[in-house]
């Protein structure tokens, strides 16, 4: 049976951004619809302008201008400020540009997205810091060391995150420092398919071995979990340049499958960018 893998990555991604948005506090404006097998996540009061985001289109309609024009008018009856559409470069239609052109789409920055079947992975990982999964008491800890490790704002989200990681699918790990908690990394169960996301280690605690141990202990639990592919993300590195987190991904033999570029939709009627 041949297997799609690019239908694993996208659909797997998509589950687990709705799972995180599903817990938002009224607060922050979310709400959330499945429109033409992708899902289309509005948060209208995110400070951080991320969690706005269409994905996992391509496998049950193509991606056509009536798909694009649901989505847009989603988020104009949301009163989204800004959003990004991410669609995987072999579900782009040939008229692609007509289309994002009549929708003012601007390009972002690209997306690479791995995946392996898991018993090739190989992730050894070790560091003298501490890696555990993290129980409910850790949740907010964990919450905030996410945010600030990507530089995030916390106000509201880091409340969406402590409730979403109740979720049955998430499956939380962190890595402390003696009583510490300063990275973490989440895997989210999607049937045969486990995410690698969430992870983030703070300024102080990186090039310790934390990321490669991160990705050993969940490969992991989505073995123990009963998965059959692991699958990732990270951002693609600028030419000449290199992104750590890509090196520790291929390091445990996941492959690079493509490379997502991300279109970015700005609502003019907020008069916000």
């Amino acid at each position: 049976m041949t297997i799609d893998v690019t239908a694993l990555v996208e659909g797997a991604e998509a589950e687990s951004m709705f799972a995180y948005e599903a817990a938002a506090p009224p607060s922050l404006g979310a709400a959330a619809a499945r429109i033409g097998g992708g899902v289309v996540l509005s948060v209208r009061h995110d400070p951080s302008g991320y969690w706005s985001k269409a994905l996992g289109f391509g496998f049950t309609e193509p991606v056509t201008r009536d798909l694009i024009d649901r989505v847009v008018g989603f988020y104009r009856d949301e009163g989204t400020p800004r959003a990004t559409i991410q669609i995987a470069p072999a579900a782009l239609p040939a008229d692609w540009a007509e289309i994002r052109s009549a929708y003012g789409l601007v390009s972002g920055s690209p997306w690479v997205k791995l995946a392996a079947p898991l018993d090739e992975v190989r992730a050894t990982g070790r560091t003298a810091l501490r890696v555990a999964a993290v129980s409910p008491a850790d949740r907010a800890a964990w919450a905030l060391v996410l945010l600030r490790g990507f530089g995030m704002p916390t106000e509201g989200l880091d409340q969406m995150i402590t409730d979403g990681l109740a979720n049955p699918a998430f499956r939380p790990f962190g890595v402390w420092d003696g009583d510490d908690l300063v990275g973490v990394g989440n895997l989210f169960v999607d049937g045969p398919v486990a995410v690698l996301n969430g992870a983030a280690i703070l300024p102080g605690h990186r090039n310790l071995g934390a990321q490669s141990a991160l990705i050993a202990v969940r490969a992991e639990a989505a073995r123990a979990a009963g998965c059959r592919w692991l699958v990732a993300e990270t951002g693609k590195p600028a030419a000449g340049a290199t992104n750590p987190s890509l090196t520790n991904l291929e390091r445990a033999r996941l492959r690079v499958r493509y490379a997502r570029q991300n279109w970015i939709w700005h609502n003019d009627a907020t008069g916000e960018r």
